[in-house]
């Protein structure tokens, strides 16, 4: 059986189907109850955890052959990262104690960036769970094409997209949260010894003009992106209820600037299948339409 956080989002849900396919048993950490239904009917056994609850985390990672675990993203973190910290501590000490005989572990591309950003939480959780006496996988998965959710309704009714990330023909490092679901549930049926970092991307680097390109061909109708002035980041950020913003906009300069990347070094790299346009029209599919849109 294997423990997974993360079952009832985009992630940990790819990883536990991909182990019941596998014909394995599963058991699903959920923090509500209500949210297990489609994991119960499916025979999954079901554990009850708050992220920040060390002891339920440790029922839910005993007698188990191996563990998945992420930390639930914070967007909009406390300054110095109060309640990821909170949540690393409390996954820390879960999986010391119940010491699950191996751990695949859901990190970053960037986690390893000596720079202040937004993704320095996951830089905090690999270097706490460094001293975890069981084999342990660091997956550094890359942007998700999956953040273009947010540009399906723009895209549908105006035709345009707003890109952060830029110039519009820089190539990005992207992968699917599907591609990096697999991924994490293979490796855990893989055997291997120590601590291992293996960094994960999509079968091509995506540009934001690339992602308009996709939506273009999903709507059949034009769509361009159009790049958002870096000096409008901090009010745009506010505006839309952040009340730490900063640490987002530095992580996106880390992208934009080419300090958040997958360096060249010993760190194994593997690739996804699903392209961009497999990505958004999933997306697409997936988005309700409001009446009145075309």
């Amino acid at each position: 059986m294997f423990a997974i956080t993360g079952a009832t989002g985009k992630v940990g849900g790819a990883v536990a189907r991909t182990l019941l396919a596998a014909d394995q048993s599963i058991r699903v950490v959920v923090r509500d109850l209500s949210k297990s239904k489609t994991w119960t009917v499916r025979g999954a056994d079901i554990a009850l955890a708050d992220t920040r609850d060390a002891s339920a985390l440790t029922k839910a990672f005993s007698d188990v052959d191996g563990a998945f675990a992420l930390l639930p993203p914070t967007f909009d973190p406390s300054p110095g990262f109060t309640e990821g910290r909170a949540m690393i501590e409390a996954l820390h000490s879960a999986l010391r104690v119940a010491q699950p005989p191996k751990l695949v572990v859901l990190s970053t591309i960037g986690a390893d960036a000596p720079q202040p950003n937004l993704l320095n939480q996951l830089g905090l959780l690999e270097h706490a769970l460094a001293d975890l006496p069981m084999p342990v996988t660091f997956l550094r998965a890359a942007w998700f094409m999956e953040n273009a959710a947010w540009d399906v309704t723009p895209a549908l009714t105006d035709g345009v997209i707003s890109s952060y990330l830029q110039p519009l023909d820089k190539t990005f490092p992207m992968v699917s949260a599907e591609d990096v679901g697999r991924t994490a549930a293979d490796l855990l049926l893989e055997s291997w010894t120590g601590h291992r970092v293996i960094e994960l991307e999509g079968p091509r680097r995506v540009s934001p003009n690339d992602i308009a390109n996709a939506f273009t061909r999903a709507l059949r109708g034009p769509v361009t992106a159009r790049v958002v002035s870096r000096a409008g980041w901090d009010r745009l950020f506010r505006e839309q209820g952040m009340m730490n913003p900063v640490p987002r906009m530095q992580m996106l300069d880390g992208f934009n600037e080419g300090w958040i990347d997958f360096p060249k070094r010993d760190a194994e790299s593997r690739k996804g299948t699903i392209t961009i346009d497999q990505a958004i029209k999933a997306l697409v599919v997936e988005t309700p339409v409001k009446a009145g849109s075309s």
